[in-house]
């Protein structure tokens, strides 16, 4: 398979939420920033225990087509970050992707120069919507919950 521009892969860790002994390794995961959910195989979720909480929800792909699949719960785990999020129960030939909701959970962001995952920096909090409204800066639409904590930080030492 070519490497596309702008695409990388990492392995991760699926931990079922009520019993984290029962975990499983997911190699090769497509980082999709685009995407908002984390695709894993149905059978790895199975195998740890992850139940169907959800069923039948409808997600568009970035061809426009229109797939159903379940949803359920489990602990995802990228290195030392890890977060809990929803997960869908991947079907046989779709691809396994770590989405943008368990990216942002982690506070993990993407160095596309260097196609990795990093530490997203300091968390936006309540506190900080005050200080950034004094600070005159504008936030731009997208601009990540991290991206704006760094613009505060940064106008801090102004």
């Amino acid at each position: 398979m070519r490497k596309r521009m702008g695409t990388f892969y990492t392995n991760c860790r699926v931990e079922n939420q009520v019993d984290r002994k029962k975990s499983a390794e997911v190699p090769k995961m497509l980082v999709d920033t685009g995407a908002e959910f984390t695709r894993i195989n149905a059978a790895t979720l199975k195998k740890i225990g992850v139940k169907r909480e959800k069923k039948d929800y409808t997600f568009v792909m970035a061809n426009g087509q229109q797939i159903t699949r379940a949803v359920g719960f489990a602990i995802i785990r990228v290195g030392d970050a890890l977060t809990t999020d929803e997960v869908i129960f991947g079907e046989p030939g779709d691809l396994q992707i770590l989405g943008a909701r368990s990216l942002e959970g982690m506070n993990l962001r993407v160095d596309f120069s260097a196609k990795k995952l990093v530490d997203g920096g300091p968390i936006l909090a309540a506190s900080c919507k005050r200080a950034l409204a004094q600070s005159g800066l504008k936030l731009l639409t997208g601009d990540s919950m991290s991206n704006a904590a760094q613009k505060v930080v940064e106008a801090a030492k102004v």
